[in-house]
């Protein structure tokens, strides 16, 4: 295993100051970048915090018990969240799904819920509002979370095998407390549940297959996620990389499978259903997804903004440096304002990392700095 960098510069003080234009720039409902791509999806990260130490996101080694966490003061509030939110909204985002660290560790999170379960997309339908977590709290705040409005939740887990899953969780937690939340999902009501499995080669890969057969017909769509090269602190090698059409094959030897079309515009996942004895799709055995960020980029048609916990915008899960968006919330900027300031960044995005990979240094994006850590922008 290659050792790991730790880095000296703390890569979350790396931003740009927010721009107010000198002419107001009002929202249209349709924002797009330099590639033509529209401004669709706010994925919104609530805390820097997790209670899980794996080590292709938060290594123990780097977020130890000394690591310098944000203070409550520095994140934003529910209603600072909500405000920036509804100006993105404005601008055409039509999901809002929310992350960290692991956001169920902030405390009164449906609360925020519910504030943004009020808002309403420039079509005045209400956003499609979804959280990712690593399940470990699920089972007691699936419930309010969806009286709250929630829409959907997504569920990390990297395999089924308990003594394969606490080593790569790295805090001794067992897989049935998360299965035990998933489960409570369903319960309580919540749609379209989806349970992401980061694969890397020689650590749980032998996991696919029986992931595959527990979830199968289950209600739960499972995806298989590329072992990306996020950050700077988790020892990405290309060689721990399961390439999607491999495992799609692994799937294939056992399990029927047909290809399926997008669900959306700019959707990461290639879908695959599970097919039935005439060889066609069986909608109650549902399907898997494959997100191949390294070996097939998807940065032509990518939709995605991402909000720090500190209120920083992000235009690319591999950026360098954010747009300060707090120093206008705090300084008395009015919507119109802050609104103003979002279209030019957006505008002159240009973006397209996983593209360009093969042909940058190690840990670093174009221009040569280190990366934002996933955990501190969100997947």
């Amino acid at each position: 295993m290659a050792e790991r960098v730790i880095p000296l510069v703390d890569e979350r003080l790396a931003s740009l100051a927010a721009q107010v234009p000198a002419q107001a720039i009002a929202p249209t409902g349709l924002l797009t970048d330099t590639r033509g791509r529209p401004l669709r999806d706010l994925r919104i990260s609530v805390t820097d915090r997790c209670n899980f130490r794996c080590n292709y996101c938060m290594p123990k080694e780097v977020f130890d018990k000394d690591y310098p966490y944000l203070p409550h003061s520095a994140l934003l509030s529910f209603e600072e969240i909500t405000r920036l939110a509804r100006l993105f909204l404005a601008h055409g985002v039509r999901k809002i799904r929310l992350t960290g660290g692991e956001p169920l560790l902030r405390k009164g999170l449906e609360e925020l819920v519910a504030l943004l379960a009020q808002l309403r997309t420039v079509d005045g339908t209400a956003p499609d509002l979804t959280l990712t977590t690593n399940g470990s709290l699920l089972a007691r705040k699936a419930k309010a979370l969806k009286d709250a409005g929630l829409n959907r939740v997504t569920v990390s887990l990297d395999g089924l095998d308990d003594a394969v899953f606490r080593r790569m969780n790295d805090v001794d937690f067992p897989v049935a407390d998360v299965l035990a939340g998933i489960d409570a999902a369903h319960a309580a009501g919540l749609s379209h549940i989806k349970v992401n499995m980061v694969v890397k080669r020689g650590t749980n890969d032998h996991e696919i297959l029986p992931m595959a057969r527990h979830f199968r017909g289950s209600g739960t769509t499972l995806r298989f996620i590329e072992y990306m090269d996020v950050g700077a602190t988790n020892g990405w090698r290309m060689d721990e990389v399961l390439p999607s059409a491999e495992l799609i094959e692994r799937l294939r030897a056992e399990l029927p499978l047909v290809q399926l079309d997008p669900s959306s515009p700019g959707e990461t996942a290639e879908r695959w259903g599970y097919a039935d004895a005439t060889g066609r799709h069986d909608p109650a055995l549902g399907e898997v997804g494959v997100i191949s960020s390294v070996t097939q980029a998807f940065c032509h048609d990518c939709n995605r903004a991402r909000l720090s916990t500190e209120g920083k915008l992000y235009l690319c899960l591999f950026a360098t440096q954010g747009h300060d968006l707090r120093s206008l919330l705090r300084g008395g900027a009015s919507d119109a304002d802050i609104a103003s300031a979002i279209a030019p960044i957006w505008q002159q995005r240009t973006d397209r990392y996983s593209e360009l990979r093969s042909s940058l240094p190690a840990d670093t994006s174009p221009g040569g700095a280190r990366r934002v850590e996933m955990s501190y922008i969100g997947g």
